[in-house]
């Protein structure tokens, strides 16, 4: 049982927890933007009354496809990925760009795999190549 609940306290589950949390809350924050301020928009633009999206369909030897619903979910859902593109994906490939300049003053790449390695290294942990320390290299002479 101490098992099951250190897993369930470790700091992965708990995130995972709260980001579901907060994405289903702001699916319905989006939703709701989409329903009650996108729609009217484009409502007012087009000189018509207030469309609902979601009432649009046709129909086909009786089968009916409602694919006013399917706009409305595509717009909920391009916003969705807009916002997560530019206040997630977008500082997180800044972030871990920074983070790489600053590591690459401690490693190079293996003459053999082209793994990343130590500096230092004096055998490759990924081919197991012995390698010469950039330290211990003879100065060459031209």
């Amino acid at each position: 049982m101490g098992g099951f609940k250190s897993f369930l306290l470790r700091g992965n589950i708990v995130e995972l927890a709260v980001a579901v949390i907060v994405g289903a809350t702001f699916s319905g924050l989006v939703q709701a933007l989409v329903r009650d301020l996108i729609t009217p928009l484009i409502g007012a633009i087009t000189g018509g009354r207030q469309p609902d999206f979601a009432e649009y369909s046709f129909t086909v030897n009786g089968s009916e496809f409602k694919y006013g619903d399917f706009l409305n979910h595509l717009i909920t859902f391009m916003i969705i990925a807009a916002v997560v593109y530019w206040l997630v994906v977008m500082p997180m490939t800044r972030l871990i760009k920074m983070f790489d300049r600053d590591k690459a003053a401690t490693t190079k790449e293996c003459p053999e795999c082209i793994g990343e390695i130590p500096i230092e290294a004096r055998r490759c942990m990924h081919c197991t190549v012995e390698l010469v320390p950039e330290t211990e290299k003879p100065a060459t002479t031209g």
